[in-house]
């Protein structure tokens, strides 16, 4: 792959790459080939010894990423992977490389977003961000690092409360609870990273690497807790309680999930 559709890929002289979710129009949520691409990207970054630090981030002031795009969703998603995203795979690799990644969240992280911001080594947002999960108002979840790690940031009260309700959290609040490192004006957002990256470069990229792998290895069980539960997301996927939410979705309106129960 020498050219991305979906996201925009550079490198910095100091040894920083930048991974940007290119898809302003649809608020940076991905599709099948977006993660393609960002898998790529991540393999490229990842082994090459000159970079330092990642930094994943979502194209304009709108929106980080808001997860899986709804109008490529009709039960499974449109590419590969267990529930036709390779989702499982991008968030163990974001894991997986040695070096740091930094999430510079510069609006929206919402749904698939909130969990790729959460899984990422370290987290720096705009005033102007937002967090929050979704998948029960649209028929999904994230049953792996989306739950179970994310109660390990925030809890396991206010990681359910996240998922249960749905809710809308600011910067401020997601600073409060944990779920980012810093919170900075969005004209500073770039001065911000700048900053963390250039002084993550300082560092001894060996120390950092083993530091990563060991803080991996206390919560390395979540990743069979998350194929194990990508393979019962794809089960229902195909049911019509979770195609509700979908439909609604598109039809803007609120979905009726208890119709679809089984009696």
């Amino acid at each position: 792959m020498t050219s991305y559709e979906d996201i925009l890929y550079e490198v910095r002289p100091a040894g920083v790459a930048r991974i940007t979710i290119n898809r302003p129009d649809k608020y940076n949520a991905f599709r099948g080939q977006t993660l393609e691409e960002l898998i790529h990207a991540f393999q490229r970054a990842g082994w090459d010894r000159t970079i330092g630090v990642i930094v994943l981030t979502g194209a304009g002031d709108k929106a980080f990423c808001t997860g899986g795009d709804q109008s490529a969703h009709d039960g499974q998603y449109d590419g590969r992977g267990t529930i036709g995203l390779p989702v499982e795979e991008l968030q163990s690799l974001i894991r997986d490389v040695p070096q740091p990644v930094i999430a510079r969240v510069n609006g929206f992280a919402i749904g698939g977003g909130n969990v790729l911001a959460t899984i990422c080594d370290l987290t720096i947002a705009s005033e102007t961000a937002q967090f929050g999960q979704v998948g029960p108002k649209v028929g999904s979840v994230d049953p792996g690092f989306g739950t179970a790690y994310l109660a390990r940031i925030v809890g396991e009260k206010k990681a359910r409360e996240i998922w249960y309700l749905c809710k809308r959290y600011s910067a401020a609040e997601a600073l409060a609870m944990g779920l980012v490192n810093a919170v900075v004006p969005h004209a500073a957002l770039d001065t911000e990273v700048d900053r963390w990256c250039a002084e993550l470069l300082e560092r001894s990229p060996t120390a950092l690497a083993l530091a990563k792998r060991s803080f991996n290895a206390d919560t390395e069980s979540i990743r069979g807790i998350s194929a194990m539960g990508m393979q019962a997301l794809s089960l229902y996927y195909d049911t019509a309680e979770s195609k509700e939410g979908g439909v609604a979705f598109r039809e803007k309106r609120k979905p009726d999930f208890r119709r679809h129960v089984r009696k």
